[in-house]
């Protein structure tokens, strides 16, 4: 097991490098100088050189690309020319709220994706099941971009039960959770009915029956855990799904997060927090994928030989 976290931990450091680097070259790409926006167009050539200088942006391409590849094998990130602060400490503070928003859309995504798989199954070509599967090809449908401000207008302003963005009690974590959510939930009801579908036909769940235990215990204890295994790699791969997104969910709510943080980034041309951004959520999406490695080798045995 040592040999094979070790292994799938080498692997993620030439796709880190890869993203990282190609986010550098591309942002260097685009025409305009972030100096400029950040002193003004009417700052004196003597300041915009001396900011350029402060930054490390006074010297050519290829020796920033080494520069900031040294500050990162150190630690360091740069600083923010938006902000003015450290890119590290600007992520370790916005880093808990998309961490929490993440985590909020994934567990509104399995409590409502199990349950629907399950009762799809069970009911198969019934109206339940044809009703389960039309909410969720409506939910895959349907963009969270255009979702967001539809529960904005339903549940913040005409209902006034819930707010509108911002951050601070759990309320304001309901809707940008649902946003988030709901897309992942119809691929997941989806996915839990297609392997509820083939473990009820298996061998040991008609064994099951004819022993004569219950039905609730057949379907939950035995085929819904064994139909998780698959489901289980697709939470897995959708969480960099609810990473990418988070930046336009967190723009819609005005949530403090890393995806917000992404935006204004870019927006103000900010190299340096465009590149800890980009590469905070690349390392959180393979370190996923990493653990759902693990994960998936845990629940099925033949993984790991």
């Amino acid at each position: 097991m040592l040999r094979y976290v070790t292994s799938r931990l080498l692997y993620m450091l030439p796709v880190i490098w890869l993203v990282v680097s190609v986010v550098f070259l591309m942002i260097h790409l685009v025409p305009g100088d972030p100096i400029a926006m950040m002193l003004g167009e009417g700052a004196p050539a003597a300041d915009l050189e001396a900011a350029r200088h402060t930054y490390g942006l006074d010297v050519p391409v290829g020796q920033q690309y080494v520069n900031y590849w040294r500050g990162v094998l150190h630690g360091d990130l740069g600083k923010s020319l938006r902000f003015n602060q450290s890119v590290t400490s600007l992520l370790l503070s916005r880093c808990p709220f998309t961490m929490k928003l993440t985590f909020a859309a994934l567990a509104v995504a399995l409590a409502l994706s199990i349950p629907a798989g399950v009762r799809s199954a069970r009911r198969r070509n019934r109206w339940e099941d044809r009703a389960i599967s039309f909410v969720s090809l409506l939910g895959l449908s349907f963009p969270n971009f255009a979702l967001g401000p539809i529960l904005i207008l339903f549940f913040a302003i005409f209902l006034g039960i819930l707010p509108v963005s911002g951050s601070g009690t759990w309320m304001h974590l309901v809707l940008p959770a649902i946003t988030l959510g709901g897309a992942l939930a119809a691929i997941l009801t989806r996915m839990v009915r297609t392997a509820m579908l083939e473990e009820l036909g298996q061998d040991y769940i008609r064994t099951a029956r004819a022993k004569g235990l219950p039905e609730s215990t057949v379907v939950y204890k035995h085929a819904l855990r064994n139909a998780t295994i698959p489901v289980l790699t697709v939470v897995g791969l959708q969480f960099g799904a609810l990473l990418a997104g988070a930046i336009v969910t967190e723009t819609i709510f005005s949530w403090p997060g890393i995806g917000r943080l992404t935006v204004q980034a870019i927006t103000n041309r900010d190299y340096y927090l465009v590149q800890g951004c980009i590469l905070a959520i690349g390392l959180t999406y393979v370190l996923v994928n990493v653990i759902t490695d693990l994960l998936y080798s845990v629940a099925n045995p033949r993984i790991r030989q």
